[in-house]
């Protein structure tokens, strides 16, 4: 396939205007094709008569094409692309009738069987250049359309799209035209759909599911209504353009690559958002943080698009940011940017700090194929992080201001970073182009480390001291110990810097603990000089702003990968003090990377199991903590990760024998396939257990969790059988994208290394062939979830280096190998030291 430069849509886009598309989709040909019949109109500028351009389109079949009403030869199909050769000044009408394929990958038009009752659901994600895969269209951003669509779908199936939908008759549906949008925003999804409407602000708003989840989204309906209305009535305030839609649905859709998609009008998340089984709070909060996400992108990224690919941080920076923010600000989840920092936030600095780094706002991405893989921690978390902290230094009135400016400038139109640069700086005083090239053009983490240097009256002053060349605005706070209360940390004040200083600060008398960028408003690593670090070890539960503990977690965790402290400190720190920590958010994250990285990748294979053993304490303590029951999101956090640490089969498996944890929570099926996932990696369980638990549960995360419980058995002939449902190449039996991560994911497991190893040299030819062979979403799923991971050692990453070297894997694998090898070589480096 053909990927489009950045020049070629340039020059597109000085070619033509295009004015509409309509387009009709028949979903009732049969289970691998639909039928797709397009209408483009557009025109040809006086200054560009008789140019070449070319139109995409990746069918099955193209059966015609006509451009006037003169018939193009399907033939001169050249991959994706369909020549329009010698077009001349003025308006012309081309048609293109195809036959295209369903995808069972997340992309294009994702095909999806419910295994609980056999009901089937087609939806779209045509992010990036997936458009295509659907209907003919000039596929670039800055080519918006109006789009008219129509749908024949089976009988008792409903038809959402980016507008209100209207039943014909007989199957048949039609959308209202949507306002001028990109063709990546364009969405669709039918299926006999359970659906909760209401309306607000005199627009109608609704909740789609498949109908097996109708039982799960009648009883979080409301809550999901409420953030969705307190969300949109928030925007109101800050934004004075009005939402420019006529609907707001939101679907959640089964096998979903990403989180969620920003379509216009009909918002698309991966159905987990809708839970089946127990979750904590800070669940919730993640939820309805991705409705303030996608909502935000209504405003950010439909109305205003970017132009082209290097300003995709215009779309994802600004919804993350606002996503946190008006989340914390309009419902009751106040506390949003505590798992930001802990969970978020080190996304950013793990991608900033590997050789795939580029800037937030890169200058040159030259293809579609490179914009794909700037969908990372660095648009996201970083972009999100420069945001807040260019909020903290304009103040939020300027900001809204210059936003404001912004969509008034742009709306229903494009926009590049100069554009929105501009409209900040017509806000303030200060000078933002010159924070623009400091924050957006500039890669890598800086990191600040406190100097202070005493008076001989006993006072102190403090300087900050900065590994790279970016302005901070940073808050730094005092702590004093409370000695008449334990030795408690408690905060004497927090005080205003500006990095770099112009001369030292003073800070009086030497406080117990200095702690640069408590609040978390600046993106930079911090260090503690020796005393600091050294209160933090008895002091750090009994900081009294979640926030603050959160700075600190990931200062200790940052500090854990740079091998500056040893695992095996890390895993003290957390023994010592989760056990007195309330915030849900930051004891996820903590164990998260406890027993994933630490327990999973840097301790050695000899440590492993006094890592276990440590982790399995505190979670013991944890449950201990919450016999009372006043804390059923922390307990239940705990349990699962009892269950994912256990070295031991017997509590779990009588657990399972049980179906409850002595004194609760009863075993959902979330908890089930959990600890039989852990029983299969000990040898504890067997392929009957598995197919029975399958039985009891029909859906389809039953269908994912015994593909993951497969793979996990200690087995050679299970190992054999999972790789070659990934890897096979036989198109009529190849796993479905979820399918293929859960397989992934039971693979490699810490405690079965020597029984895998004989894999590691395989993974990356048949990596390379699997990620060639189906596309980018399956070569991301190969990259991150069936590399190799738990094997830390020479030969594995020799190998990888190889295969880097001989360029053969495609741009999407070759990025994630890149990511998944630089974390394994740190890997070995934290175990060396």
């Amino acid at each position: 396939m053909s990927v489009l430069t950045r020049d070629e849509a340039h020059n597109r886009a000085q070619l033509l205007d295009v004015h509409r598309y309509t387009i009709e989709l028949d979903l009732t040909t049969g289970d691998e094709t639909f039928d797709s019949r397009t209408e483009i109109r557009f025109s040809v500028r006086a200054d560009s008569a008789n140019a070449d351009t070319f139109v995409e389109v990746k069918p099955a079949e193209l059966r015609s094409v006509t451009l006037d009403g003169q018939p193009l030869d399907p033939d001169s199909l050249d991959q994706n692309r369909l020549p329009l050769k010698n077009l001349v000044a003025g308006e012309h009408e081309l048609r293109v009738d195809a036959r295209m394929r369903y995808s069972r990958t997340g992309e294009g038009m994702h095909r999806f069987t419910d295994p609980s009752d056999g009901e089937t659901y087609v939806y779209t994600q045509l992010f990036m250049d997936d458009v295509q895969r659907v209907f003919a269209a000039f596929d670039q951003p800055d080519l918006k359309a109006v789009f008219e669509l129509s749908v024949t779908a089976p009988e008792g199936w409903t038809v959402l799209a980016n507008g209100v939908t209207e039943h014909l008759g007989e199957g048949r549906w039609r959308a209202a035209p949507t306002p001028l949008i990109s063709t990546y925003l364009v969405a669709v999804a039918a299926g006999p759909w359970h659906s909760v409407r209401t309306e607000h602000r005199g627009l109608p708003f609704g909740l789609h599911c498949r109908r097996s989840l109708a039982p799960y989204l009648d009883t979080d309906a409301e809550e999901i209504l409420d953030v969705t209305r307190a969300c949109f009535d928030r925007y109101h305030e800050k934004f004075d353009e009005p939402y420019p839609f006529d609907s707001y649905d939101q679907a959640f859709v089964p096998e979903f690559n990403a989180g969620a998609m920003e379509n216009p009008g009909l918002v698309t998340f991966r159905d987990e958002f809708v839970f089946r089984s127990a979750v904590t709070d800070t669940e919730r909060q993640t939820r309805a943080m991705v409705i303030a996400h996608e909502m935000a992108h209504m405003w950010f990224g439909d109305l205003v698009t970017l132009k082209w690919w290097d300003d995709i941080w215009l779309n994802e920076s600004f919804a993350e940011y606002m996503g946190y923010q008006t989340t914390a600000e309009a419902t009751r989840f106040t506390d949003t940017w505590v798992d930001f920092g802990i969970a978020r936030k080190g996304w950013g600095y793990n991608a900033d700090q590997r050789p795939s780094t580029h800037p937030v706002a890169p200058e040159a991405v030259d293809d579609t194929a490179a914009a794909l893989l700037n969908f990372d921690g660095i648009s996201y978390a970083k972009g999100a992080s420069a945001l807040r902290q260019l909020v903290a230094w304009l103040g939020e009135k300027d900001f809204l201001a210059g936003i404001n400016t912004h969509f008034a400038r742009h709306k229903f139109g494009n926009a590049t970073l100069a554009d929105f640069i501009d409209s900040l700086a017509g806000a303030t005083e200060r000078d933002v182009h010159a924070w623009a090239d400091a924050w957006l053009r500039t890669t890598g983490v800086d990191t600040l480390t406190p100097a202070v240097t005493p008076a001989a009256d006993g006072t102190c002053a403090l300087t900050v001291e900065r590994t790279g060349s970016r302005p901070h605005r940073i808050t730094v706070g005092l702590y004093d110990r409370d000695l008449a209360n334990e030795g408690r940390l408690v905060l004497r004040e927090r005080v205003g810097l500006d990095v770099p200083q112009s001369a030292p600060h003073p800070l009086g008398k030497r406080p117990a603990l200095l702690l640069l960028n408590d609040g978390d408003l600046t993106y930079a690593k911090v260090r503690f000089d020796a005393e600091s670090f050294e209160a933090l070890r008895t002091g750090l539960s009994g900081l009294p702003d979640p926030l603050t503990r959160a700075v600190v977690w990931n200062a200790l965790r940052d500090a854990v990968r740079d091998g500056e402290l040893p695992p095996a400190a890390y895993l003290d720190a957390a023994r010592t003090h989760l056990p007195h920590e309330t915030d849900l958010a930051l004891v996820e994250g903590v164990l998260a990377f406890a027993t994933e990285h630490v327990a999973g990748r840097y301790v050695t294979p000899e440590d492993r199991p006094a890592a276990l053993a440590t982790l399995s304490a505190l979670c013991r303590d944890l449950i201990r903590r919450t016999e009372d029951g006043d804390s059923p999101g922390l307990r239940l956090l705990a349990v699962r990760h009892f269950i994912d640490v256990a070295a031991h089969p017997d509590t779990i498996a009588a657990w399972f024998a049980d179906g409850i944890v002595p004194g609760g929570p009863e075993l959902d099926p979330e908890l089930r396939w959990r600890i039989l996932g852990r029983l299969a990696v000990l040898g504890a369980t067997d392929e009957a257990a598995i197919a029975a638990e399958r039985e009891r549960d029909p859906s389809a995360t039953g269908q994912e969790g015994a593909a993951r419980c497969r793979a996990a058995l200690p087995d050679p002939e299970a190992k054999r059988a999972a790789w070659e449902a990934m890897f096979a190449a036989d198109s009529g039996a190849e796993l479905s994208n979820y399918l293929f991560i859960a397989t992934a994911r039971g693979f490699w497991q810490p405690e079965q290394a020597d029984l895998v190893r004989e894999y590691v040299p395989r993974y990356y030819p048949d990596a390379v062939a699997v990620a060639a062979r189906r596309g980018p979403a399956i070569a991301a799923a190969v990259g991150r979830w069936a590399f190799p991971a738990h094997i830390v050692d020479a030969e594995n990453l020799a190998l990888g280096e190889a295969c880097l070297r001989d360029g053969t894997p495609n741009t999407a694998l070759r990025r994630w190998l890149t990511d998944e090898l630089d974390d394994l070589s740190r890997a070995l480096q934290i175990r060396r030291a």
